[in-house]
């Protein structure tokens, strides 16, 4: 008897573009088309309203002293562009010393800040660990008091960190909320492959390092993120404990330069012969100082949901 052939493999279906909505749920309704037209009206006025002021800043610092007179202040419109404003910022004077300043500052306070944050973490989320539900409470408390401005300030003086660039990372070195969120991640990871581990013979540092460290890549890329861009974008630690003008970040040259309305002393020659204008210098000084976190902020978004959502959720 004939029968009808049946096809034995499956049918694979097409993976869906990177451009295209995700599925939505059976019980979730189609949009409509004038809600699709409102949410891209909505989301339009927004990213023109975080965009535009960007656009004023970048064009103010590529144009010429001419140009901003003409304009009588902030540039729109761009009439031949120009990058003397950068080419004196990077010449190696107090701007490009204060931006050295301030990657070194960020670089190493991250590390120092990750390093601590992840063992810390890591030793609130074993529940064996020594005391720690004791540490966890100190912890939760610092969230909701401290000691005031001045202990701190008296703290730091003590140990002889003013006019020092441990000043400028020590006194805010940890964040509580990182090292919860990283805890909470930490409880996520199954048991069962830590004891594993344990049982090959692996001590705490390389079940660490080995384990728990891979698998938590998403909430360690976010943490990091979170740290860099304290560091970068800190002035106040500067302003409250170092006296040394030369030992500025860049943040710190940034807020004189707007409020004094006046350059760096290697740049007054160049204002006065009317190669530059005072107020493309103060734009590409905000240009330099947005551009690493504009730069390294999209590489890290994709971790956000994941790293964010699971860490603070999980325990």
């Amino acid at each position: 008897m004939w029968e009808p052939r049946q096809d034995t493999e499956p049918v694979q279906e097409k993976a869906p573009r990177w451009w295209a909505a995700p599925p939505r749920p059976a019980w979730e309704e189609e949009p409509s088309k004038a809600g699709l037209a409102g949410k891209g009206i909505a989301l339009s006025f927004a990213c023109l309203a975080v965009l535009f002021p960007l656009w004023i800043v970048i064009v103010t610092s590529l144009s010429s002293r001419k140009t901003i007179d003409e304009a009588g202040g902030l540039v729109m419109v761009p009439k031949g562009i120009t990058f003397i404003a950068y080419q004196e910022l990077l010449n190696g004077g107090q701007v490009t010393r204060a931006a050295i300043i301030s990657i070194l500052v960020t670089l190493v306070g991250t590390l120092f800040s990750m390093a601590v944050s992840v063992l810390c973490a890591y030793g609130l989320s074993r529940s064996g660990s020594l005391a720690h539900r004791w540490i966890l409470m100190t912890l939760l408390a610092t969230m909701f008091f401290s000691a005031g401005l001045i202990p701190t300030y008296l703290l730091v003086q003590s140990l002889g960190l003013t006019d020092s660039y441990l000043a400028l990372i020590l006194p805010s070195a940890l964040s509580v909320f990182n090292i919860l969120v990283l805890r909470g991640f930490f409880m996520g990871i199954s048991q069962e492959l830590i004891d594993s581990a344990r049982i090959d013979g692996a001590g705490d540092f390389r079940v660490l390092w080995q384990i728990v460290m891979p698998l938590s890549r998403a909430v360690l890329a976010v943490i990091t993120l979170f740290y860099a861009v304290g560091y970068w974008s800190a002035w106040f630690n500067a302003s409250l404990y170092l006296n040394d003008q030369d030992m500025m970040p860049l943040q710190n040259i940034m807020i004189q330069l707007v409020q004094r309305q006046e350059a760096p002393v290697g740049l007054s020659q160049a204002i006065r012969t009317g190669q530059l204008s005072g107020l493309a210098i103060q734009m590409a000084v905000m240009v330099m100082a947005l551009l690493p976190v504009a730069v390294l902020s999209p590489f890290v978004q994709k971790h956000f949901k994941k790293g964010m959502l699971t860490g603070a959720i999980k325990g």
